[in-house]
């Protein structure tokens, strides 16, 4: 049974906040800390914090932007976390009521009733709780039928879901799927790091996979999804229930996200690039078929240099956009934003390739064709 891309649906914060706004914060947080510990800085006890800049930024990654779910607290030196006060549990939940208004508008561009749902699959880097799955809070929200579950791969989480409603579909148990994507990924970032204080952003994406034969005109046919994991402690985040007991978690920089940059770069482009030829091979496809890349949204660096080994030269804007600039990393949701907002343009039997990757290592490939 071939299996569709009905169509996407994004949200995004009404907050944002600039490379220089953040500097700023950063920079004023750094000159208070090293003057209150000057004298163990001076005796070697304490190394002095480094001051960021908005070249150091936009150098390392290519960021420029961000939308955020709360600016104030996240600029506030006093706090550097975002502000989210929770929530009493007869009210939706935040990443619950995000992942709906995404859902919301991929389902009005396909034409589709809450009602068509028959299962929904929630798929992000970080949950807001163990359970009841937030899965079963957005069908219950939005009316939907069927059944629901969580998964998290990370920032590969979209891409591990859509083949997940892919492999339900055509196992004949949907006939229509929703992955809906919410990456409210602030409140994991340390804003104290000078490596990582500048990474993410917050968002919500939406995918409806359909049966091909019931998908509205222009739905996208998936030619192939794969799936490929390595374990790595180069990205990791060692926040969970077991220590959320710990008061003291927040001045604990391991309970954030921690990376080592330089090995993820080296280790993850050719990795990525790799499992794309291959899986391209696979398929019968040739890099000369493919009209647009909606890559991961993590480093243009990487991006650059996975297209250059993909295509067998360097992409354009217009073959392998980026929305990095703008939207900062949003996990799971960066390759889904790309492909949300720069897909309308393409033509009948037009390809194209959704790739994702992240902490784990893991990685997901799918590959796309536009049908009439």
């Amino acid at each position: 049974m071939t299996v569709a891309i009905s169509a996407t649906g994004l949200w995004t914060p009404s907050d944002s906040i600039s490379n220089a706004e953040l500097v700023a914060s950063f920079n004023k947080y750094v000159e208070r800390y090293n003057a209150e510990h000057a004298a163990d800085i001076e005796a070697g006890v304490l190394p002095a914090l480094l001051p960021s800049s908005v070249e150091f930024i936009e150098k390392a990654s290519g960021i420029k932007h961000r939308y955020v779910i709360d600016k104030k607290g996240a600029l506030d030196i006093d706090r550097m976390v975002p502000d989210i006060p929770e929530r009493p549990n007869e009210q939706i939940s935040l990443m619950a009521e995000v992942a709906v208004k995404a859902a919301k508008q991929a389902l009005e561009r396909a034409g589709r009733d809450p009602g068509d749902i028959d299962a929904v699959i929630c798929s992000c880097s970080s949950l807001q709780r163990p359970y009841p799955a937030l899965a079963i809070e957005v069908q219950n929200a939005l009316g939907a039928g069927g059944f629901g579950y969580d998964m998290n791969v990370a920032c590969s989480s979209a891409t591990f879901a859509i083949q997940n409603a892919a492999d339900i579909v055509r196992a004949g148990h949907a006939r229509s799927a929703l992955v809906v994507n919410p990456e409210l990924c602030t409140g994991h970032l340390n804003y104290r790091d000078r490596e990582t204080h500048f990474i993410f952003g917050d968002a919500a994406v939406a995918v409806l996979v359909e049966r091909a034969d019931i998908a509205p005109k222009g739905a996208w046919a998936i030619l192939g999804t794969k799936l490929l994991t390595r374990f790595s402690n180069n990205i990791r985040n060692n926040f969970g229930f077991l220590n959320r007991c710990d008061p003291q978690w927040r001045d604990m920089p391991d309970k954030l996200i921690t990376q080592q940059g330089r090995k993820v770069f080296r280790e993850v482009v050719p990795l990525v690039s790799d499992m794309i030829l291959q899986h391209m091979a696979e398929l019968d496809l040739r890099p000369a078929d493919m009209r647009r890349l909606w890559l991961h949204q993590a480093n243009s660096n990487m991006n650059r240099l996975i297209a250059e080994r993909v295509l067998g030269h360097e992409a354009t804007q217009d073959e392998a956009p980026t929305v990095l600039d703008v939207y900062g990393n949003t996990a799971g949701a960066g390759s889904i934003i790309a492909f949300h907002l720069h897909s309308d343009d393409l033509k009948t039997g037009d390809k194209g390739l959704i790739c994702s990757f992240g902490a784990g290592y893991s990685a997901g490939s799918i590959f796309v064709q536009k049908a009439a």
